[in-house]
Order: structure tokens, then sequence, then C-alpha cells
């Protein structure tokens, strides 16, 4: 179900309101049909609506006085986001994240700047301290790489330290990243990742329930952090301090149902504090490496799946198989196609092209080609 311009300008009204968030518009919206229906309310019905009081009613009329005055503010704002190429879903649209949709207080408007695809359902998040120790630096990478090459989306927060580490080693293994933020899509923070932001946004996406001009205030994180989580399978932790962001990303994670993992570190050092007391205290796994939250998820590797795919070729040609044995998830070139193949270069365009007919083979600009796992 999706809302028209005028039901969307009252949600967005009701945003707006003290006191009213997600939940409380969620219930309210189950009560009427429309939410234009409410405009046409007394009070006292609303009053009657569990959890919500008198005085919360009268804020609520309140603010939906002038019918005309929100539609106005609200289209102002959509043409500022297409001017923008910002994308605007709301939580009753179909392409609205599902996993997201489950969890206890779930976003009503999602601002994008990207794109989110079925695939991203398969997320993972890896978050940690915004000061790294060398440790946790090659930690993040290692595990972000990993996540990617499984294709499984990174998921983080573009904050500095872990989770700008774990965005660029996903975009470096050619995989999808999601970053959620905790500012509007026109103010990127910290300021340095402006070029990471514009990576990002080629290919993955950029997440943030606050509108155009919300400025990165501290309050903002906490309600970014359940976002991080709530667009995830598990999350991994790699160094914190004890009370820190990815503390709190684990603690959503853990209300939504979500698997935790964390890295163990030095005990002497304070950005191990957090992830080693999860640990301690049971509320996270320990992992060594990518590969077992991979496997705790149920989320197949790369080598798993080449082999799988590799295992499923039927009936090809004694050079179309030549061809085929040579790929291990890489991108290969046709020169060296060829020379792996000890075939000439016409006779392997010839297999390669009778491929992709099948399916099997994809061609990339370049003249470069990658069997499709």
């Amino acid at each position: 179900m999706s809302y028209d311009l005028e039901s969307l300008g009252i949600i967005n009204a009701l945003l707006e309101t003290e006191g009213i968030g997600p939940q409380r518009i969620i219930a309210l919206l189950k009560n009427f049909d429309n939410p234009t229906d409410i405009l046409e309310t007394e009070k006292i019905s609303i009053s009657k609506i569990e959890g919500f009081s008198e005085t919360l009613a009268n804020r609520i009329l309140a603010s939906l006085k002038n019918k005309n005055e929100l539609q106005s503010e609200f289209e102002t704002q959509l043409e500022q986001l297409e001017k923008s190429n910002i994308k605007l879903i709301t939580y009753w649209d179909e392409d609205y994240p599902k996993p997201l949709k489950n969890i206890y207080y779930p976003p009503i408007f999602l601002y994008l700047k990207g794109e989110l695809k079925k695939s991203d359902e398969i997320a993972i998040a890896v978050v940690g301290t915004r000061t790294p120790t060398n440790y946790g630096k090659e930690i993040a990478k290692e595990f972000a790489s990993e996540i990617s090459k499984s294709n499984t989306t990174v998921v983080s927060g573009m904050a500095r330290g872990i989770d700008s580490i774990a965005h660029t080693a996903a975009l470096d293994n050619g995989g999808r990243t999601i970053a959620v933020i905790g500012s509007g899509l026109d103010i990127i923070y910290p300021p340095e990742n402006k070029k990471l932001f514009e990576r990002i946004i080629e290919n993955g996406c950029v997440v943030s329930e606050f509108k155009l001009g919300t400025q990165p205030d501290a309050q903002n994180f906490p309600r970014r952090n359940r976002i991080i989580s709530g667009l995830s399978k598990g999350v991994v932790i790699i160094e914190t301090r004890a009370i820190g962001g990815a503390m709190q990303t684990a603690n959503h994670a853990l209300d939504q149902g979500r698997e935790v993992y964390a890295v163990p570190g030095n005990i002497h050092s304070k950005n191990s504090e957090g992830t080693n007391l999860l640990i301690q205290q049971g509320n996270a796994q320990l992992v060594l490496s990518a590969k077992e939250v991979l496997k705790d998820l149920k989320i197949e590797t790369s080598e798993i799946k080449i082999e799988q795919r590799k295992n499923s070729f039927d009936n090809l040609t004694l050079f179309e198989q030549k061809i085929i044995d040579i790929f291990n998830g890489e991108k290969l070139q046709i020169d060296l196609i060829a020379e792996k193949t000890s075939m000439n270069v016409a006779d392997c365009l010839v297999s390669l092209l009778t491929l992709e007919f099948k399916g099997f083979i994809r061609q990339l600009p370049g003249k470069y080609f990658e069997v499709i796992y």
C-alpha cells in the first residue's frame, strides 16, 4: 500500500510533531482508512487509541490544522529531493527493505541516494571505533573484503575509522555496501568522506531517515544505529570501548533478534573493552574470521558457490569446459584467457559467445569476461 501526496504530507507533519515517533504513527494509521481522515476526526477519537493521551491528541490536531500549508511544505521537500537525485520511500511502500520493516521501531521515511537492491537483504554490518588501532584496521579490511567476496552486502555508518574502512574494502573488492548516516543526505559527515560517499552511491546506497538539512547532531546516531542493525542479518563488532556507538548497534541487534559477533582484542587496550565485554557476557559470538560469520549465518562463501556452479555446468564442449575451468571468481581479459587455455583468441571468442548464450559467461567492457556464479 502506498499513500498519495496529500496523505504523505500529513504523515510528514506527524513526524515533526513532538511525542510522535514511528510506532505511534503506525498505530494511529491502523485506526484510520487514510491519513486524511485524521483531519476530520475529534481529539476524543484519537485519545481512545492505546498509547495516546488527550494532550497528545491535541498536539496532533494542532500540527495538522492547516491542510494546504502541509501539502505545500511537503511538495517543496519533494522538489528538493528530485533536484538532488534522492529517492524517498515510506514504510508502506513495496520497495521498503523487508528486514527493516520487521524491527520494533522502523523508520517511517527513508531517504536514499543510490539504489537498494533485493540482494541487499543478505547483508552483514561491520562497525567499530572511530579511532582504531592498526590491528583493528587490518581486521576491518579483512572481514569486509571476505564478506564482499561472498556477494553479501556490507552495512556500516560511514563514520571515521572502522566504518569507513569497511565500506572502502567492500567497494575495493567489487562488492556492494550500504551507509546509514545520522544527517540529511545533503550533509556529508565527516566531510573528508565526500569521495567515499560518491563511491558508495555508485555501487550501493547511502540511507538516512532524516530530511534534508538535518545536521549530524549527537542524538541522531543512536537512531541511525538501529537502522544499521535492522538492515543486517548479523553485526560484527571490531574494536570499541565499553560505551560507544558500536555497542549501541550491538544492543539494537540483540533487541531485533539479529546475530552479534565480536572480534577479541588486547585485554589492555581501551579499544577492545567493548568487544571483549560482549564476548564475556555472552552477548556476542567470538569470531576469528569472516568465514565463521558467513557459516553461522548460512551464507555460502564465494569458494563454495564457485565450486557448486562449476559442478552444475552440463553439456559443455571440451573447449567450453576448458574455458570454464580457468575461472575462479575473477574477471579475465581475452588475451589472458587464450594464454591460460592454450587456445587462439578467435577460438576463445567463439566458445565464450556460446557460453554467453547459455547464460554461463558475462562479457564486460574491455574484452573482459566473468563466469556467472
